[in-house]
């Protein structure tokens, strides 16, 4: 076993908190936190909050005790902590996601705080209408259904990029105004030879939703194989066993618990 707690030292909601970390897996972690009945909001993507009255518990179900400065130390080491920023919500650290240029760690990040353009290399909406339906295209490239997105072009702001993802691979117009940040996604490469979000590692994730029920759509573009739109739990069957898809359940509490891969 190889959980590490820190002593409850750390002032939150007017109580005091530890860390409980591993720096092997994220599954031994959830193993522990869910044999000391830590609830699952208190995952913060690389760790979990533990409350003072419940370190102990913590300790019960294998957590070894640690200072804060070993702690730190073991999960910088181990390759799983997740970096965000202080006002964002750490959703999962997800290694090893083979993509077609390579393999690369992902950071999912729930945050309604736009990142910086310059450092943006892509977009992707999630896009529901009126009754909560969502809009789904199968990318011919990367053979998988997903929200609409694509590459920025460069004279484009990350919002102007997904509209226009949205209308070439949807056709539907959205408004700018609509279209809201609410998370991103993280790219380290694995190799040196995967330039792949060096220089601009960020997706952006945008959110809107529609006035009408399943307006018209259409087939898309040359980089779709096919458009539909989808209830939430048509959209877990054919997206909950994709990396980003805890990001999306982190948006929309309603697609927690839906979904068995086709």
């Amino acid at each position: 076993m190889t959980v590490w707690i820190d002593q409850p030292i750390w002032p939150a909601h007017g109580r005091l908190f530890a860390h409980l970390v591993s720096d092997a897996s994220y599954d031994e972690l959830h193993a522990v936190a869910r044999a000391a009945q830590l609830h699952p909001r208190s995952f913060d993507g690389d760790h979990y909050d533990v409350p003072e009255g419940r370190w102990r518990d913590a300790v019960d179900a294998g957590a070894t005790p640690t200072s804060g400065l070993d702690l730190a130390r073991r999960l910088n080491a181990s390759g799983l902590r997740l970096r965000k920023r202080k006002r964002d919500r750490g959703v999962r650290r997800v290694l090893d996601v083979n993509f077609p240029n390579g393999a690369s760690d992902v950071d999912l990040v729930a945050s309604d705080e736009p990142l910086d353009p310059a450092r943006v290399l892509a977009a992707m909406v999630f896009v529901r209408d009126r009754r909560g339906d969502f809009v789904v295209v199968h990318s011919v490239r990367r053979a998988e259904w997903g929200s609409p997105g694509g590459w920025r072009e460069d004279d484009e702001t990350p919002v102007e990029n997904a509209v226009r993802e949205t209308f070439e691979e949807t056709g539907l117009r959205l408004r700018h105004s609509d279209v809201l940040p609410c998370g991103y996604e993280r790219f380290t490469a694995r190799t040196d030879d995967n330039v792949f979000g060096r220089d601009r590692p960020y997706l952006q994730v945008f959110r809107t939703r529609l006035d009408e029920a399943r307006p018209p759509i259409n087939d898309g573009d040359d980089g779709i194989h096919e458009t539909r739109w989808v209830t939430p739990e048509e959209y877990a069957q054919l997206c909950s066993h994709l990396f980003w898809w805890p990001l999306a359940v982190e948006v929309f509490p309603d697609l927690r618990g839906l979904g068995a891969p086709l």
